[in-house]
């Protein structure tokens, strides 16, 4: 099957994640494309193909003839889509790309203006939404691109490998996914994630990580009697957000400049919360950022009260640089799969973070390569067929012998 078939295929199933929830997956609707995807590794023939009780997809693909000794290696994707914006029936459409501005639907249009990088593109066979969700690449192109490596691999038995072991994970989108991995039974001593976006990106460098959910207690009082009774929720949440780094947002930061992000905000006068992450790549800046939000919350308890404000803050990954530095083998191994095909190698820092941060940090290092999708969590988010074939290509030369 081929790989754009594959992706088409995936995208239809909504998976969208839910940090609300307490189950394992967080939606049940990510253990419908688990169940496709173990019965596709099956029919491939990989081995040891099993759907965990958490949700997780595994399997393997043995070291050919003569090749046992070489140190295994994995290969990482998730399947669940981001909450940000709804994954409900994506009707994906293929647009065969000629230049200029690509109008979604719904009032969407993929401008040249906002994403200048637009003309790359020329010629290639884009695919895209309806302007009415996201599409999924992230990171379904990259469970399609894997899966469609090994059953090449396993058509071309002429291809020396090492053992390669595949893994799909659910509830990435939320930070969740690497929380019940399989670490003793995976059987790999590095990995990748294919979790990334233009086709030649390496990454092994992400942001620490935490979130932050701050509840207001106010008084409601009905106006015409509120003078000097009232303490308005909504207005101290405003003074909470006034009080952040108006310039430290990801709107105004780029490269490893660290930001605070409001993700949510709701209530009334008589109660409200804020949720916000918190990303550094610097451990130290990113402790401080966490004491930012931290002497806020004591200041406004000072001005309207103690206990007005609560902060709960909790950590959701680290920067993987200090694991991959000792290996950092494997990021030069994946520089000359890219080349080997043609690709020049861009490595820059991850301004987010992959399951690759936390399976990095629990012993398998695990530095993140390219899809080849742009614009991910949004209804602009589009990928290119021929960038998902170019990554078959890496992902081959990337396990050969």
């Amino acid at each position: 099957m081929r790989v754009e078939e594959r992706f088409l295929r995936y995208v239809k199933v909504e998976t969208t994640s839910d940090d609300s929830s307490s189950t394992v997956p967080s939606t049940a609707s990510q253990l419908e494309l688990a169940k496709i995807l173990e019965e596709e590794l099956r029919t491939i023939g990989l081995e040891g193909v099993r759907l965990d009780d958490k949700g997780y997809v595994y399997g393997y693909l043995p070291a050919t003839a003569g090749c046992e000794g070489i140190a295994p290696m994995g290969l990482i994707a998730h399947m669940d889509t981001a909450p940000a914006y709804t994954a409900a029936n994506v009707k994906p459409r293929i647009v065969k790309y000629q230049g200029g501005d690509i109008s979604l639907g719904n009032g969407a249009v993929i401008s040249c203006k906002r994403f200048p990088f637009m003309p790359k593109y020329e010629g290639h066979d884009l695919i895209v939404t309806d302007g009415s969700t996201l599409l999924g690449a992230d990171d379904k192109a990259g469970v399609a691109e894997i899966i469609t490596t090994m059953e090449y691999l396993t058509a071309h038995p002429e291809i020396k490998h090492g053992k390669i072991s595949v893994a799909f994970t659910p509830d990435e989108e939320i930070g969740r996914g690497a929380d019940h991995f399989d670490m003793e039974n995976f059987h790999a001593d590095y990995a990748y994630t294919v979790d990334g976006g233009a086709v030649g990106g390496i990454e092994y460098e992400c942001f620490n990580a935490a979130g932050a959910t701050i509840t207001i207690k106010g008084v409601n009082i009905h106006p015409g009697s509120a003078k000097n009774k009232m303490k308005n929720a909504l207005l101290i949440a405003n003074s909470f957000i006034s009080m952040l780094p108006p310039w430290e947002t990801p709107a105004h930061t780029e490269g490893y400049e660290g930001f605070f992000h409001l993700e949510e905000m709701a209530g009334n006068e008589s109660s409200a919360h804020l949720k916000l992450i918190i990303r550094d790549h610097d451990r130290e800046l990113f402790e401080k950022r966490k004491k930012t939000i931290e002497g806020i919350v004591s200041y406004l308890n000072g001005v309207y009260g103690e206990g007005t404000l609560t902060a709960d803050i909790s950590d959701t990954y680290y920067n993987m640089k200090e694991k991959i530095l000792p290996v950092i083998e494997i990021v030069e191994k994946a520089k000359v799969a890219f080349e080997a095909e043609g690709i020049e190698p861009v490595v820059t820092p991850i301004r987010g973070g992959t399951d690759g941060a936390a399976l990095s940090e629990k012993g398998l290092p695990c530095p993140n390569l390219s899809t080849g999708g742009e614009n991910f969590h949004g209804v602009h988010e589009f990928i290119s067929i021929q960038s998902m074939e170019k990554m078959v290509k890496v992902l081959t030369e990337l396990v050969r012998a």
